[in-house]
């Protein structure tokens, strides 16, 4: 494996120190927000993580290898570049063998996390069960990956664009543990309000490392999804966002937009139609998820020693 993944010097002295890790995604650098806030935003993430005491990981996938810590030089090129992939699960081996540069989701994230070594990895929102689903049978890969790789998923719960409640049915199916952090209610990304219910709460990130500790020292493989709210000061008002993203919605349909290229054109259009609030409120979201996994991983990382 070693030239199928290599780790920067500073991640892999911390995973040999049993020091607390956060591994990060890159496809909200190439694919979620515009120049030069993405790189802005990476940066910002990246001290965040360092300043809960912890180190980042930020994941891409380059000349045919994971890349668990990224130089600046290859962060500058995944925010600029226009020849960047987005690879899912189901792309690795293309992307791979033809040494692309690309930016990974959160399924593959948690795959390049897991081969590295690093238990905590923070994002936005994870991918779920699309609006429709039960017709166009869209599931994003996300969901699949939790149920069966040992990482530990921090996002504002799934993003807004889905249908979140099919999506916690999903995962109870797969039997993936959800987790509300703080909070009873699942999150609906922009918002903290989505009338849904968690199906376990923790209050603490002790209390978190302990109960994943617990599942991954029976043996199994699953992950977790710990859902934790965008700061009150950051939520767009529920009935507001929804509103836009019905709208955006009915957009795609008349233009046929479907697919991979659905959620990238979901998120511009609502980026657009909020003149820019969205944005800003999801690099609030993101910079919260990197403080909450840094306090895990943390937390993880003194239960294991």
């Amino acid at each position: 494996m070693s030239d199928m993944v290599i780790v920067s010097e500073e991640v892999s002295e911390a995973i040999s120190d049993g020091a607390p890790v956060v591994a990060l995604e890159s496809t909200i650098i190439s694919h979620g927000m515009p120049y030069p806030r993405n790189l802005e935003t990476a940066g910002e993430v990246e001290a965040e993580v360092r300043r809960w005491g912890a180190i980042p990981a930020t994941i891409a996938i380059r000349d045919g290898s994971y890349r668990v810590g990224l130089d600046s030089k290859t962060l500058e090129l995944l925010a600029t570049s226009d020849e960047v992939a987005k690879a899912s699960t189901r792309d690795l081996g293309g992307v791979i063998s033809s040494r692309r540069l690309a930016a990974t989701t959160v399924a593959t994230t948690m795959i390049g996390a897991h081969l590295a070594g690093v238990h905590v990895f923070a994002t936005g929102g994870t991918g779920g069960v699309h609006r429709g689903g039960e017709k166009s049978l869209d599931v994003s890969a996300d969901l699949v990956e939790l149920s069966r790789t040992p990482v530990a998923v921090v996002s504002a719960g799934v993003k807004s664009i889905l249908d979140i409640e099919k999506t916690l049915e999903y995962l109870e199916t797969l039997g993936v543990p959800v987790y509300g952090w703080k909070t009873s209610e699942f999150p609906a990304f922009y918002s903290t309000h989505t009338g849904l219910s968690v199906p376990l709460s923790v209050h603490s990130a002790d209390e978190l490392a302990r109960a994943l500790h617990a599942v991954w020292n029976l043996g199994l493989r699953t992950g977790a999804l710990v859902a934790n709210p965008i700061p009150k000061e950051a939520e767009l008002e529920h009935g507001y966002i929804e509103s836009v993203i019905q709208d955006a919605i009915l957009d795609a349909e008349r233009e046929g937009i479907r697919g991979r290229d659905l959620t990238p054109y979901l998120l511009g259009a609502i980026v657009e139609r909020t003149d820019g609030k969205s944005l800003e409120a999801n690099i609030a979201l993101v910079k919260n998820n990197a403080r909450v996994a840094s306090e895990v991983a943390t937390a993880l990382a003194k239960f294991s020693r």
